[in-house]
């Protein structure tokens, strides 16, 4: 490693991690805006829906590309145009006045960010020494899992005081700071020179944009009732199918089976995939619990939901100095640990707590997301060769971000089948004679009013039995933390990419 790349390190970490943070608020901070937006582009909200699902689908078909990208021209022009083009797209998005101007912008932006956050991975692995790794991963899992949290706060800060637009105009300054910080002070890596299957890639995709479709519209079609859904759930059979075979016969397939040699790697695919399904899970599910059931305002369920964030920072802090001196299996277990707990009380949510509860168990939350977040993602790396990092990371965050969409998914559809069976359970005991009883009798809400409090009751309900599956699969995936090796000291000098 060159005394360059040393000496500026914190400008290439700053400079990373500006686009990281770019990328991973982008994911979210456009929720909130969406009704402000279906007014400006009169349109209707099943339409708006695509907005979001473009950019995921895109994302998430370019992501498995960035490994073969990055090797064969390079990891820094790769990082460089996908900064560029992210940055242009938003730009863009900010002055749509249409609603296919906005899915097309939409869909380079996808494109164009899905790079960002594996190869912001790769180069802090790069740049800094094995026993820095610790703290490196800190500072990315802050810039990765800092933006789901605070997007839709800072999304609905920016639209309530100024306009939808500047939720996409806040990347432009952030995304040119980062450009000009990265073609000053990153280092290349040496190109290496391969053939591109594209038949592997082709089936990848397809299999994963229909994944996505099928995951972002399933609620909203009602799942298999749809031909829609039907259809993407045949091209995801059909196309994974042809992608393992493939992968097994191919002399040189598209994603290397060498990755899946490495039993570190292998088993942190399995820990990455929860960790993204109860994080993200439990982000989509607080902001409509506390303004649809409770009524909170934006800027409320922002500033409640902030602790959180807080959690993971202060976690992040701390465990960078932990790797290294303690086994980060116990390091993860106390990590995950907390967020059962955290769950746990989650479950025992009710229409009548003020803040405090939902403050704690956020940043009781985000401090057991920490803990576990940074170990794994250190010790998925830990034995993994250099030349195979790029393909790496850009296969660990797709499954992170494959499983943040499969967990959203899953809560948000059972959260509206367990409502209405709740609601049918709870409607079953109102009679007249309940109606004239001392409960009811003081209040005389009337049947609507008495209807919509069963709702909220039953929604309730709804809400706490996805806290206690979200704990149920992560008291689950605990006793994979056997099949996890500590990382090794290797001898100074042994890894090689950076361009000397």
């Amino acid at each position: 490693m060159t005394t360059e790349t040393t000496l500026n390190r914190p400008l290439i970490t700053v400079s990373v991690m500006a686009a990281t943070i770019m990328q991973s608020l982008d994911s979210t901070i456009a929720n909130v805006a969406l009704p402000k937006m279906q007014g400006t582009l009169a349109t209707t909200q099943d339409a708006m829906a695509w907005v979001l699902t473009s950019y995921i689908v895109a994302a998430a078909i370019m992501i498995p590309l960035t490994g073969w990208l990055a090797q064969r021209f390079g990891r820094k022009p790769v990082f460089l145009i996908s900064v560029t083009g992210f940055t242009l797209a938003s730009a863009l998005c900010g002055l749509a006045s249409t609603l296919p101007e906005m899915v097309f912008f939409r869909l380079l932006q996808g494109i164009s960010g899905a790079a960002l956050v594996p190869l912001s991975q790769a180069v802090l692995f790069d740049v800094n020494p094995r026993e820095n790794h610790g703290r490196a991963m800190a500072i990315w899992g802050v810039g990765v899992t800092m933006g789901p949290i605070l997007g839709p706060a800072l999304g609905g800060w920016l639209t309530d005081q100024y306009s939808w637009r500047w939720v996409f105009y806040i990347n432009v300054p952030i995304g040119i700071l980062a450009y000009l910080g990265l073609s000053s002070f990153m280092p290349n890596t040496k190109k290496i020179a391969g053939s591109f299957d594209f038949f592997g890639f082709l089936t990848l995709s397809l299999g994963i944009g229909a994944l996505q479709l099928f995951l972002d519209r399933g609620e909203l079609k009602d799942w298999f009732h749809s031909r829609e859904i039907a259809v993407y759930a045949l091209i995801i059979g059909i196309s994974f199918y042809l992608f393992i075979v493939h992968t097994f016969t191919a002399d040189r397939p598209f994603l290397s089976l060498s990755l899946f040699k490495d039993k570190n790697f292998l088993t942190s695919n399995i820990f990455i995939f929860i960790i993204g399904v109860v994080l993200f899970a439990t982000l989509a599910l607080i902001p409509p619990l506390l303004q649809n059931e409770m009524n909170y305002p934006v800027m409320l369920t922002g500033f409640v939901t902030a602790p959180r964030g807080m959690g993971t920072m202060m976690s992040m802090m701390v465990v960078g100095r932990l790797i290294g001196k303690y086994d980060v299996r116990l390091i993860m277990s106390i990590g995950l640990g907390m967020t059962v707990f955290s769950l746990w009380q989650m479950m025992h949510f009710d229409l009548l707590m003020d803040e405090t509860s939902i403050i704690y168990t956020g940043l009781l939350q985000g401090f057991g997301v920490g803990l576990s977040y940074i170990p794994l993602s250190t010790v998925a790396f830990s034995s993994l060769p250099q030349t195979l990092r790029n393909e790496g990371t850009a296969f660990f965050n797709l499954l992170r971000n494959i499983g943040s969409s499969i967990g959203i998914s899953i809560v948000q559809t059972l959260l509206t089948r367990n409502t209405q069976i709740n609601h049918a359970t709870l409607a079953q005991h109102i009679t007249p004679y309940t109606l004239h009883s001392a409960t009811f009798g003081a209040l005389d809400p009337g049947i609507p009013a008495l209807n919509g409090l069963i709702t909220r009751q039953a929604a309730m309900i709804a809400y706490n039995d996805d806290f206690e599956l979200m704990m149920i699969v992560t008291l689950a995936v605990i006793p994979l933390l056997l099949l996890l090796r500590p990382p090794s000291k290797v001898p100074q000098g042994s890894e090689r990419g950076i361009v000397e």
